[in-house]
Order: C-alpha cells, then sequence, then structure tokens
C-alpha cells in the first residue's frame, strides 16, 4: 500500500484545445508533449507530492473538451474534490464558454468542490483575454485564479501544489484522515449544457 495521508481527486475541465493535456503532463513527467492530439473521454495520470512534510496523492483527470464527450466526463465531477477550468489566453472563444462551464460544474460537482480557473499559454504573443478580467471572473465566481505555461512550465507546479496544500487543509478541517471522494453525494440533474465546441 502507498505511504500516503490524503488522496485527492483534481479533474481538468475546459474547450478543447487550451492545453489541459499539456499541463497535466508537464506536472506529472515534466515534459511538453509536441503536437498533442485531442484527449478521447477521460485520462488520468498520478502524482505524490509532499505538503508540510505529509504524502499527498494527487489523481489528476484530463477530460476531453468536445461536446461529444460531454455525457462521459460530467460523471468525473461528483467526486471531485478540486476543479481546474482552463481557458486559453489566446482564444477569445474560450474564454467565452467559461459560464457554460460553470453551469456544468454547479450542477454536477459538489457544492464544496474547490474552484480554480486558470489562463494557459501565457508563453503566446497574441494574447487576446487580459489577465485583469481573468482575474474579474474568478472573483466574481469565488474562484482562485492564475495563469500559465505548460510549455515554458510557467505556475505549473504552483497550481497543482496550491491547489494540495488548499485540499489538506480543508480535509484537516474535517477531521477526516483520508478525503473520502465517496462523501460527495451530489445526483446530477436531468437538464442538459450547451457549450459552444470550437477549437481554437
Amino acid at each position: 500500500m502507498d505511504d500516503y495521508k490524503f488522496l485527492f481527486k483534481v479533474v481538468l475541465v475546459g474547450n478543447a484545445g487550451v492545453g489541459k493535456t499539456c499541463l497535466v503532463r508537464r506536472f506529472t513527467q515534466g515534459l511538453f508533449p509536441p503536437g498533442q492530439g485531442a484527449t478521447i473521454g477521460v485520462d488520468f495520470m498520478i502524482k505524490t507530492v509532499e505538503v508540510g512534510n505529509e504524502k499527498i496523492k494527487l489523481q489528476i483527470w484530463d477530460t476531453a473538451g468536445q461536446e461529444r464527450f460531454r455525457s462521459i466526463t460530467q460523471s468525473y465531477y461528483r467526486s471531485a474534490h478540486a476543479l481546474i477550468l482552463v481557458y486559453d489566453i489566446s482564444c477569445q472563444p474560450t474564454f467565452d464558454c467559461l459560464p457554460d462551464w460553470l453551469r456544468e460544474i454547479e450542477e454536477y460537482a459538489s457544492s464544496r468542490v474547490l474552484r480554480v480557473l486558470v489562463g494557459n499559454k501565457i508563453d503566446r504573443d497574441d494574447r487576446e483575454i487580459p489577465k485583469q478580467v481573468g482575474e474579474e471572473f474568478a472573483e466574481r465566481h469565488n474562484m482562485y485564479f492564475l495563469e500559465t505555461s505548460a510549455k515554458e512550465s510557467d505556475n505549473v507546479e504552483k497550481l497543482f501544489m496550491q491547489i494540495a496544500e488548499d485540499l489538506m487543509k480543508q480535509a484537516r478541517m474535517t477531521n477526516s484522515p483520508r478525503y473520502d471522494a465517496n462523501s460527495y453525494n451530489v445526483e446530477p440533474s436531468t437538464s442538459e449544457s450547451s457549450c459552444c465546441s470550437r477549437l481554437n
């Protein structure tokens, strides 16, 4: 059995092409995959990190952004401890779809889930969404905000370590030795949400 104190499930969501897979690969494997293809359905990776001398296992789920996989990915929201909503700072449509993604999160995820907004691809010089716009959106929706570059590794480690720290504090407050994903019993609604599925 692995020697870890907490196990947390982190799920990345957002439009196709915003760099979700690259963020996960950069953090878990330390590499930036060139010519990364679209994720089919859901993929996941595991990384054990240390916070305050405690070992924490992060189970990171990378979901497909295309509309046709939406019914698959929605089922992963329910047991998530943290949801990372990613957009591409150089592609306005990926930002415009954030309210649609938030509606899905509110519909399917636990009300206690940690929500994080990430503006990815800050290495690009064709920025369309100013940092302040992302910050204001995150503030309005009570989300932690960070801009990253999976390519250059900017703030990627910081993103996941911050999530691990926050989830550990949350878990300690509930006095639970391990964070139990099964305690999140959120029934999905029958209504469907529509999100634009434009690719960048």
